[in-house]
């Protein structure tokens, strides 16, 4: 078993290496080009997220798939993997995360453009759409879409679960001494009343869950940063900074190379916003939305909030605490410590405000990754897989609460990685697709799709 570990560990350093985040942040550049800068539609990407297109196919409003696809990006990612990124990168790590998220958001506009594109319509009239679609109907190579489709049913049950769901019970038990077998039990009673009501049940808890536990965390980084004022504007310079030229350690940490920063803060950027990765278009495809473009810039805002907003808030506050208070920085070899005491410099409610915030980033990650998970499984097996998915994932949740899952985190982490491969394959073969669809619409983004949606007749269906 350790051998099996050593042999996944080496794996998971070599699909989240240097070739991972040329081929992403590569990708990012290429469509923010190909698209002529479609960040510039943020404002308008925003509005549209609060529009609703009633007269739209699709099953659910443009803000529930925003919110259910942040649902599953805003997670501990946010929180311990800046930290990460940090503690391994330097202060530098968090613009290289912050220039990740402006970029990203070209490629999520992109995976988003083709999964509407090529969404169907199943026999009881539910959207199902995806990466596996266009692979499969717009490239016309199915093969890949299985792939993706295995890879992504699998990372759900890792990444999007079981260590989500470890992420709390540590967190209840470190703080509050609550036995992880009691967190477990509430964890999978209230993830099968969430999933067992399909996406509309699942998309109305995250409307509401999305919007408060984003505030909530942002509210505590904001009184950090309040109090740690004087060293705001020398932690932001020194970040900016740190970015492109080797620094000195701060905190009594040994110094960083730019190398280091650039390769920690892409690869915590990518990991957090999971732009690229083809999970978020999952949920975007039930969508009720006019035309592809509309939805596609509605999710495009998703990566704006995930990475250019809360992660940069989430960095800012990290640093500047470590520059104000260098007892910190004994915490620094620990990304979870780090965090806790950092937060923990507010007086009586630090601790608590974490840790809740920690709880719900991670139970929403696990409600939108078994939406994820279950239309990958569907597209592989059918829909008769529906029901037995979500069993499993609700059993799955408990399991991740008492048992160690260092094994299982570097499996989901390389499963992830390799998710990228064959979307970002669908991206850059069908960027003449995407950039066409584009010109269609943008100049007239209340135009309505004169794309017929297929009803699929596959060979689950009874005959």
């Amino acid at each position: 078993m350790e051998m099996f570990a050593s042999i996944m560990t080496k794996l998971n350093d070599l699909v989240w290496g240097v070739p991972m985040i040329v081929l992403l942040f590569g990708t990012h550049i290429y469509m923010t080009f190909r698209t002529k800068g479609i960040q510039r539609y943020l404002i308008k990407g925003i509005k549209l997220s609060i529009t609703k297109d009633d007269d739209g196919d699709g099953e659910i409003s443009q803000f529930a798939a925003l919110t259910t696809a942040l649902a599953a990006t805003i997670g501990t990612g946010n929180i311990v993997g800046v930290a990460t990124a940090v503690i391994s990168g330097g202060p530098g790590a968090v613009l290289w995360m912050w220039l990740i998220g402006v970029f990203g958001m070209a490629t999520k506009y992109a995976e988003t453009v083709m999964s509407l594109k090529y969404r169907v319509q199943s026999k009881d009239g539910r959207m199902l759409g995806g990466a596996m679609y266009a692979l499969e109907r717009g490239l016309g190579q199915k093969w890949l879409g299985v792939l993706f489709a295995v890879l992504a049913s699998l990372a759900a049950f890792g990444i999007g679960c079981m260590t989500q769901a470890n992420s709390i019970s540590t967190a209840c038990y470190e703080n509050f001494g609550i036995p992880s077998w009691i967190t477990g039990i509430f964890i999978a009673v209230i993830v099968a009343v969430v999933i067992l009501g399909g996406v509309q049940k699942i998309s109305k808890v995250c409307e509401m869950l999305v919007p408060f536990m984003a505030i909530f965390y942002v509210v505590g980084c904001v009184i950090i940063l309040i109090m740690n004022h004087d060293y705001v504007l020398p932690a932001l310079k020194l970040i900016i900074t740190s970015a492109f030229t080797p620094k000195a350690g701060f905190g009594g940490m040994a110094g960083f190379a730019v190398a280091s920063a650039i390769r920690f803060g892409c690869a915590r950027g990518l990991f957090s916003n999971e732009s690229g990765m083809g999970s978020a278009p999952l949920v975007a495809a039930a969508a009720k939305t006019k035309n592809p473009i509309r939805q596609s810039l509605v999710s495009m805002t998703g990566t704006f909030w995930d990475t250019v907003v809360i992660c940069l808030m989430t960095g800012l506050t990290l640093v500047s605490s470590v520059m104000k208070n260098p007892a910190v920085a004994e915490a620094m070899t620990n990304k979870n410590v780090l965090t806790f005491a950092v937060f923990e410099q507010i007086p009586v409610i630090g601790k608590p405000l974490i840790t809740i915030a920690l709880a719900l980033f991670a139970f929403s990650t696990i409600l939108g990754w078994s939406y994820y998970g279950e239309r990958a499984a569907e597209y592989l097996v059918g829909p008769r897989v529906i029901k037995l998915y979500k069993l499993l994932f609700v059993v799955f949740a408990f399991v991740g609460t008492v048992t160690s899952l260092d094994l299982v985190w570097s499996i989901a982490d390389t499963l992830n990685g390799l998710m990228v491969i064959p979307n970002v394959i669908g991206i850059l073969l069908l960027s003449g697709v995407i950039v066409k669809e584009g010109n269609k619409f943008l100049n007239n983004l209340d135009g309505v799709s004169d794309d017929p949606i297929p009803v699929v007749k596959t060979r689950f269906d009874k005959k």
